[in-house]
């Protein structure tokens, strides 16, 4: 039997993974010369709370404290051949701002042509009725500076001086890590699987030798790569190991990582943003392709509020 991909318009000849570009990219901007000024109460942020690209806007947006500025409607975490939808359950409800069923409502409503598959997250402007972007990392650069006039925060995530690493850092965490336990889950080759594997693993210890000498990936002071890193770290041990076959280590292996993983969980606000629940069901009964009985496994235990040991670096 010749495996299926997971999304068919986004796999390689030879059987690897290549994830579509984002299609809506405009920004919300401080002084409004994008078109899109910044303004309390106009924008609403649509997101899965199972979704790690979606997660990062969440949690900058709890950061930065703009809850009661940009609103957010949560899918439903089993997405079907129709997509993201809104139903009202557990952690999500239907949709208050458009009354949209599916998600792909605001992609048509904003481009009709489109044809592309639907993601979250996207930012809707309830004022000229489209989505401003579906761009995550453009999402967490906004809520992180264009916002400031409407939040008491001072968080800055991505400092001018740190620009530059930030970015690089990024890149290297979206090819071998966020990006990378996709490639190695959605592979329907062999070959395709093994190398996505192996380099996801090679990152992964980089990256907790990088931490055995600092807290956060920049210093003493989380910034805007650990929290992209945090998201897949939180899912890793609890989808990615079994249903991904990422199963060399699990993020318990690894003394840094580990301790590192549950300090940032431990910020405030930060647990809030989690739902162990959305995040196995989506995975275990969406990708039915991979998990073809959509069975959603107990386990694994995760302690995530024990003594994570990282503040000796501060």
């Amino acid at each position: 039997m010749t495996p299926q991909p997971q999304f068919p318009n986004e796999h390689t000849e030879s059987g690897e993974f290549q994830r579509q570009e984002d299609a809506f990219r405009q920004w919300v901007t401080d002084d409004g010369r994008s078109g899109f000024p910044a303004a309390a109460g106009r924008y609403h942020l649509y997101v899965s709370l199972a979704c790690p690209w979606a997660h990062r806007t969440i949690i900058v947006r709890a950061l930065k404290q703009l809850e009661s500025v940009v609103g957010m409607t949560v899918v439903d975490p089993i997405r079907d051949e129709q997509g993201w939808a809104f139903r009202t359950g557990q952690g999500h409800s239907i949709d208050p701002i458009n009354g949209f069923h599916f998600l792909s409502e605001a992609y048509h409503l904003t481009e009709p042509t489109y044809r592309s598959r639907v993601t979250v997250p996207v930012l809707w402007d309830t004022v000229t009725k489209r989505i401003v972007s579906n761009s995550d990392d453009d999402l967490m650069r906004m809520f992180n500076a264009e916002f400031n006039r409407f939040t008491t925060s001072t968080l800055d995530l991505y400092p001018a001086a740190l620009r530059a690493d930030i970015d690089e850092m990024n890149t290297f965490l979206y090819e071998q890590v966020n990006n990378g336990v996709y490639k190695a889950g959605f592979a329907t080759s062999q070959r395709g699987y093994e190398q996505a594997a192996r380099s996801l693993f090679a990152a992964l210890d980089q990256l907790d030798t990088r931490l055995s000498q600092r807290r956060y990936l920049f210093g003493p002071q989380f910034l805007e790569s650990d929290w992209r890193l945090f998201v897949t770290l939180i899912r890793f041990d609890a989808v990615y190991h079994g249903h991904f076959k990422c199963n060399v280590r699990r993020i318990i292996d690894y003394p840094n990582l580990s301790g590192y993983l549950r300090d940032l969980y431990q910020v405030p606000g930060i647990a809030d943003t989690v739902n162990m629940d959305h995040i196995k069901r989506h995975y275990y009964v969406t990708h039915d392709d991979i998990n073809p009985t959509q069975i959603v496994p107990i386990g694994p235990q995760l302690d995530l509020e024990s003594p994570h040991g990282r503040d000796k670096f501060s």
